[in-house]
Formats: structure tokens, C-alpha cells, sequence
């Protein structure tokens, strides 16, 4: 279940090294930067290889913080068995310059797994379930058509050290809630029985925690659809239904490290208001944020087409609120929005200022219900990022449980994802 591919996404970090610099020799000291007067807490960073040169760069880079290694991972972008680029996590405070010892290992140091993948799926009804690391699913192939469901979990699940989420990868695209009490990686086996097959055991409390939130025909936090033709296109379909609108969905895990974990999804021919359009999602998640990051592009788009991201209001009694902070616009629930409203979660996505123009509520039925659904423009082949948000009360953050300070935290998470660190390689 495990994969040794590396791969990371577009993250908030701008690279400053001249080209000069990057042909000189390998330096020996990487020099990062917080220009802002905000304390930033582990905050995602990626270095690139052609940033470091030499001959070196065939090893892993070690980062060393005075006498501290900082965790990090390698990426390889292309799939060419090279790694590409750097990533990390640290902390900053407010204009905090840090200057790291760069040394170089023939080995891949081990450090402590704070982010994890889990996709098991089984090839028949009475054939056990087994881990992978891909899978492609055809419009006929989806859960109401098979009989049965063939994933564990209903798709891929991913998590960090703080909360979980997973992906109905059975043709409803939808996003759910895994609530996590302990900071440890959950058991491989959620999802599954003594007995290999598939079981919906993650809805009863465990030491760990417990899938918490209600989706119905949502698009959960973070799914989205296309507007276009005054009408809502939701990607993929609802429990009911026997045949996807996608022709053919690619999934794959391309890295599973201790620090990122990253999930790619590809939809070929998404038939909307009569258009066939090719979208690609990919999803990355690090540790310290009760969030995952999602970045959306499309192909296809004829140019009237508006980018719904879609935030389940089930269960939601109270006014959502819509903040600007940074460069984001955030919008934030805070309720008891888990099942049977028996605990206080706070859902939130972290939106981009530059595409956000509105929002609407979806209908009461249809294909696309009980959701706050916002509206970004979009090009073709032009990637948007957001950030799913949540926080369990019953989570490692207690505090959670209050409304002021679940808002409090969404909206300084979003002043310090807008923060940009400037790497130096000297």
C-alpha cells in the first residue's frame, strides 16, 4: 500500500535563486526567509533540485537546523526516477531568518510518519480486499452497476497527524470527514473485517476517532462542479445512479512520505450540459493542518463555464460566514454538523481572492443538494488551489468546540498560507 514515487504539488512557496546561482557549485547553507511579521507554524516549503546543482543532488539533501535535522522528503515530479525537488515543514517566527546546514546522504533518513494514503479494493464480490496504488474506473463500473462496493472506505483515504479525509472513489466524487482523536496514522485495516472484505466499521468510535461526517448528496467538503447553461454539473453522480457521467477516472497515490502525501485523480470525457470536458484534481496533505490542500484544472471549456467548490451545510443551523484574510476569502461553518448533530465540528474552504466570485446554495434535490456551492472563474488547463478545512471538538484541539475560535484559527491559517518564504541557497 505503500509507494516509494514521490510526487508534490504547487505549494505557497516562491523559489528566489538567481540562474547564476543555480550553476554554480552545490551550496552549503540554505538560507529561508519569513519576510512577515506573522508566526508561521508548519509551514510547506519546496526547494528545487536545479536550485541545489553539482553532482551531489544525486543523494538526499540533509537539512540540519544548529543540531536538529529537519524532516524532509524528496519528490520525483516527472516520474523519471530522479527526485525533483525538496520538501519540508518547519516553523517560523516574524521576520525569522533561518540559515540550515546542507549536507548529503547516501541513504534516505527516517523520520517520524506524520502523513498516510490507504486504498485497499477487492476485483469481485467474494474476493478479499487487497492494497494498491491505483486504479481506473469506467462509467459502468461504478458501485450501484458492480453490486457491491469495491473499495475499502469507499475510495482512497488520507490523513496527517491531526484529522483524516476520504474520496468516494465508487463515481460520487464526494469528500467526507475522518474525526482523529490521537495524532497517530490510523490502522491499514479501517474499512475491511477479520475476513478481508468490506465493511462500514468507521462509523462507531474507536480509540482513534471515527468517519463523523454526514455527506448524503453533497459533494462533501471540497468536491466541486461545473455552472454552465444555468446549470448545476456535479462530477460524477449520486448513490442511485447506475451509470457515471465520466467516461474514465485514473486514480493514483504518487507519494506517501512522512511529510506529504499526494493523490491524483484524473476524470476523461466528464460529460456536462452537453460538453465533454477533462479534469484533473490533485490532493496534498502535510502535517499540522486540520486541513488538506486541492488543486482543480479543466480542459474543454468554451468559455462560459463557472468552478463550484462545494461546502456540505447537512446538519448546518447557524449563518455561515464568509471572511477575507490574506489573499483567501474564507468561508466557515460552525455547528453540530457530524452525524445526528451528536458533536461540534467546524468546516471551512479556503478560497483564492483572484477567481472567488460568489456563491450560491445548491437545490433541495437533484443531483448536487445540501451544499454551499462557490463560484470561481477558470481557464483552461489553469490550476486552482483551496483548502478544506475541520475541526472535531473531540479532536487533539479541544478548543475547537468554540465558534470564535474555530473562525479565529481558519482565517490565520489563511494569512500564513498567503505567506510566501524566500530560499536562498549560499
Amino acid at each position: 500500500m505503500k509507494t516509494k514515487i514521490y510526487l508534490s504539488i504547487a505549494i505557497s512557496v516562491v523559489i528566489f535563486a538567481s540562474c547564476n546561482a543555480q550553476k554554480k557549485a552545490i551550496g552549503k547553507l540554505i538560507v529561508l526567509k519569513n519576510t512577515s511579521n506573522l508566526e508561521l507554524s508548519q509551514k510547506a516549503i519546496s526547494i528545487k533540485r536545479n536550485v541545489f546543482g553539482g553532482k551531489e543532488v544525486n543523494d538526499f539533501p540533509i537539512l540540519i537546523n544548529k543540531t536538529d535535522t529537519i524532516p524532509t522528503q524528496v519528490n520525483d515530479l516527472n516520474g523519471d526516477g530522479k527526485w525533483d525537488e525538496l520538501f519540508l515543514v518547519t516553523d517560523f517566527s516574524p521576520k525569522e531568518i533561518k540559515k540550515l546546514d546542507l549536507k548529503w546522504s547516501k541513504n534516505t533518513p527516517k523520520f517520524p510518519i506524520k502523513t498516510s494514503v490507504r486504498f485497499g479494493k477487492r476485483e469481485g464480490k467474494n474476493l478479499p480486499v487487497h492494497p494498491d496504488t491505483q486504479e481506473v474506473l469506467l462509467a459502468n463500473q461504478v458501485h450501484k452497476k458492480l453490486g457491491y462496493q469495491k473499495y475499502q472506505t469507499d475510495g482512497p483515504t488520507w490523513e496527517n497527524d491531526k484529522v483524516g479525509f476520504r474520496h468516494y472513489l465508487d463515481g460520487r466524487n464526494s469528500k467526507d470527514v475522518f474525526g482523529k482523536k490521537l495524532p497517530g496514522i490510523t490502522p491499514e485495516d479501517v474499512g475491511i473485517n477479520s475476513k478481508g472484505a468490506v465493511e462500514d466499521n468507521y462509523h462507531v468510535m474507536y480509540d482513534w476517532g471515527r468517519d463523523i461526517f454526514p455527506v448524503g448528496n453533497s459533494a462533501g467538503l471540497g468536491g466541486f462542479a461545473i455552472f454552465t447553461d444555468n446549470k448545476i454539473n456535479r462530477l460524477g453522480i449520486i448513490a442511485s445512479d447506475t451509470l457515471n457521467n465520466i467516461e474514465k477516472t485514473t486514480f493514483k497515490i504518487v507519494s506517501e512520505g512522512p511529510v506529504n502525501s499526494v493523490l491524483s485523480y484524473h476524470y476523461q470525457n466528464w460529460e456536462a450540459s452537453g460538453n465533454k470536458y477533462q479534469a484533473q484534481e490533485t490532493t496534498s496533505i502535510w502535517p499540522g493542518m486540520y486541513g488538506y490542500k486541492n488543486t482543480v484544472s479543466l480542459n474543454g471549456l468554451k468559455g462560459n463555464e463557472t468552478l463550484l467548490i462545494a461546502l456540505s451545510n447537512l446538519n448546518n443551523k447557524n449563518p455561515l460566514q464568509v471572511i477575507n484574510a490574506g489573499d483567501f476569502v474564507c468561508f466557515i461553518q460552525h455547528d453540530k454538523l457530524t452525524y445526528e448533530r451528536q458533536w461540534i465540528l467546524g468546516t471551512a474552504i479556503i478560497i483564492p481572492k483572484n477567481v472567488y466570485k460568489g456563491y450560491i446554495e445548491a437545490p433541495k434535490t437533484g443531483q448536487l443538494t445540501d451544499s454551499f456551492l462557490i463560484k470561481l472563474s477558470v481557464k483552461n488547463n489553469k490550476e486552482v488551489s483551496y483548502y478544506p478545512i475541520a475541526g472535531w471538538e473531540l479532536s487533539a484541539d479541544k478548543n475547537f468546540k468554540d465558534s470564535a475560535y474555530f473562525t479565529t484559527y481558519v482565517t490565520t491559517l489563511a494569512k500564513q498560507l498567503s505567506v510566501k518564504i524566500k530560499v536562498e541557497v549560499n
